[in-house]
This record gives structure tokens, sequence and C-alpha cells, in this order.
């Protein structure tokens, strides 16, 4: 009588749990597995990389300098041409005034990132990050993505290096992790002809942990994309932070973002699937497996709602994202306003979950310990309510 031959799912689990790296088919084959028995794994392994009783989050805002955009993602519903009555490009006052009321709640980070506009000139970015460090000193600037480094490094005619030496000379802290979405051009081609591929992208990220900037990765779910693409996705992710851990003094992605797709008010409505909850909860405990060398991976409410959220908390998510007092993008794509959250509201998430909050800088290095038993006995009149929460970065 033969012996059957091993599953690809035989012992996965308690490999996964052991810390053993997974390789692509086997990351893969843990979606065919009772999410539970993923979450379990996901949850113990959250626990042995970071604090098991802390949950953290940052308080900054997230400043679209400019809607005006000529890539025309498919999935975006806030970009708007030149012509339209409600484009608009920030002045630095205006982003002066934003950031003022951020500097009154006690933030600390400002996510800066806008559409690609032919109509603004390298002066325009330089300058801009030279007022914010010379009129606001203690705010970190995390600015411009790689869709955004990408046209500015075509259209001045520098090289990537040189163009992020000017940028981080005139003030640039770091990156956010927009524009990864689905790291294989097969999706990306589907959802976003004209979005930036994926080699450009990690090629861009690769040069800014190389220059000691900080940067995040990203994940968006629901285009359609198969499971192996989605591990696909986390295996790139993966090697990129082997490299920098290797090669960049560990100045690799300082976290892990994720979130589904939202489609209202955008031309993918009613063709691309989009994420279910569950859908959602499988693919952060997915990860937390896979990223086996990112220590942090967040929670995001804006897409997902707060008690999901906190349901993540339980499938590897050491983080709820950061905080800002504004958020226009993936808002305006899913047709609601859940774009702010009062910081008491963050606190309660945590501690209704089991944890101990605790407010942390962009690099998830804590810094203040709020007062929970103020902040919960606070009254809904507080002005408190003006200290918000959005999107990740």
């Amino acid at each position: 009588m033969s012996v059957p031959a091993p599953t690809p799912t035989a012992g996965l689990l308690d490999r996964a749990a052991s810390g053993e790296r997974l390789s692509h088919p086997e990351i893969e084959a843990l979606y065919a597995l009772p999410l539970p028995d993923v979450a379990a794994v996901a949850h113990a392994l959250r626990a042995e990389r970071r604090d098991p009783a802390v949950v953290t989050f940052l308080i900054d805002r997230n400043i679209n300098y400019t809607n005006i955009c000529n890539v025309g993602c498919n999935f975006c519903a806030f970009y708007r041409t030149k012509r339209q009555k409600d484009s608009y490009t920030l002045d630095y006052e205006q982003i002066s005034a934003k950031i003022r009321e951020l500097e009154a709640v006690g933030g600390t980070r400002i996510l800066l990132q806008g559409g690609v506009n032919p109509e603004l000139g390298l002066e325009y970015y330089t300058g801009l990050l030279r007022h914010v460090k010379a009129h606001h000193p203690t705010i970190r600037i995390d600015a411009f993505s790689p869709e955004e480094v990408l046209f500015m490094e075509k259209a001045f005619g520098l090289t990537l290096d040189d163009l992020l030496d000017t940028l981080i000379d005139a003030g640039l802290d770091g990156l956010p992790g927009a524009g990864g979405e689905i790291l294989e051009d097969d999706v990306r081609a589907k959802a976003a002809p004209a979005r930036i591929r994926s080699a450009d992208w990690f090629r861009i990220i690769d040069a800014a942990q190389r220059k000691g900037l900080y940067t995040i990765a990203t994940m968006v779910i629901g285009f359609g994309e198969t499971y192996a693409q989605r591990a696909a996705h986390l295996v790139k992710i993966r090697e990129q932070q082997d490299r920098a851990n290797r090669e960049y003094g560990g100045n690799g992605f300082s976290g892990f973002a994720m979130w589904t797709l939202q489609t209202e008010h955008t031309r993918l409505a009613g063709k691309a699937p989009g994420a279910t909850a569950h859908e959602y909860l499988q693919q952060l405990a997915v990860a937390r497996i896979a990223l086996d060398n990112v220590p942090n991976i967040q929670a995001s409410w804006p897409a997902q709602g707060f008690k999901v959220a906190q349901a993540a908390l339980y499938y590897g998510a050491n983080d709820l994202g950061s905080t800002m007092l504004e958020e226009n993008v993936v808002s305006a794509a899913g047709g609601h306003g859940r774009h702010n959250a009062t910081v008491r509201e963050l606190i309660r998430i945590a501690v209704d979950a089991g944890y101990t909050p605790a407010i942390r800088n962009s690099r998830f290095q804590i810094i203040e310990w709020p007062d929970v038993r103020a902040a919960l006995h606070q009254q809904d009149a507080n002005p408190e309510r003006e200290r918000a929460v959005g999107a990740a970065g």
C-alpha cells in the first residue's frame, strides 16, 4: 500500500508558528485553511514580534496639496482635471493653516501627497518642504508617493538619486506607501493603465531606503486579483525588506498597512469585486505570517470601520494606523464620510479589545502613554473630538 503524498498544507501552520519562512506556494496555500486557525498563528506571531499588551497609533494629518492629476486611475474618485471647477492646488499658507491645526492637538507628522499635476515645477515641491521646515520645525514630513517621485524624475530631468537628494536637502523625511495596491503588473494594467509599474515602485522605494528615508509597505485587495497574486505581492515586499536589512542597515519598511478597494464613485464600480471583511481579516493574518521581517502591521479603519479594525488586533495587527484631521482619497472612493475619528475613539478601540494604547511616531517608537482613564471619561462635547484619525501611512 503506497503512502499518500503530503498535501501542500500538511504541517504548514505548525511551521509558520515556529517562525519558519514560507515559500510563495505555501503562502498561497494559507488561503485554503480555516481562518480561525490562520488567525491564531498570526496573533501568536504578533505577540512574539511586538509588545503583546500594547496597541499603538500616530497623531498626524494627511494633506493633499493638489487634486489635479493626469494619471487617471480607474479606482480613484479624488482626482480632477485642471478644467474641473473643484480642482485645486494649495498655496503654502493654506498648508500652514492645516499644520497649525495639527500642532494645536499635539500632532507630530504630516503625510503630504497629491495628484500628478503637470503644472507644478520642482520649485513648488522644494519650496513647500522648506516652508514647512522653517515654519513648523517640530513636524516630520513624509511626502510624495513613488508615483509623484516618478513624475518629478521624468519632468525635471534629474536622476532618481539627484532628485531625492534635492528633496532631502529641502526637508523631506520619508515617502508614504501610496501606489502599492497589488504589485503585480497584470492587475495594475487593468485597474490603472497609466499607473506606476511595480519595478519603478520598488526602484524608488529602494533608493529612498538606501538614503535613510522612512518608507512603509502597503497593499489594497479587491481588484479581482488571485490568491497567487496576493501572495506574490507579499513575497516582493519581504524580499525588499531583506535587501534593506542586509544592505541599508535595517532601514526598510517601518510597517505594513492594508485595506480593501473602495469603488463607489469610481470607474471600477460594478466591475471590480472589492473584498469582504472576512477577506480583509484573512489577508491581514496571512500578511503577518508571510512578512516575517516586517514587525509592525496596521489595522486600517477608514475602509473597514471601527469594529473590523478592532477585530484585526487579533488577526496579526499591532497598530491602529495614523491619526489625522482629514482624509480625502479613501473616503471619496468609498462614498462615505468616515474620514476622521477622535483619539478617544482609538483609545476605546484598544482598551475594549484588551490592550494598552500608546501614541507613537512614524518609526513606531512610543512617544506618549495617554491618560486612558481621563480620555474615556471625557464628555462628547469635549473639544478633543477635533483630534482625528485617518488613513494609513
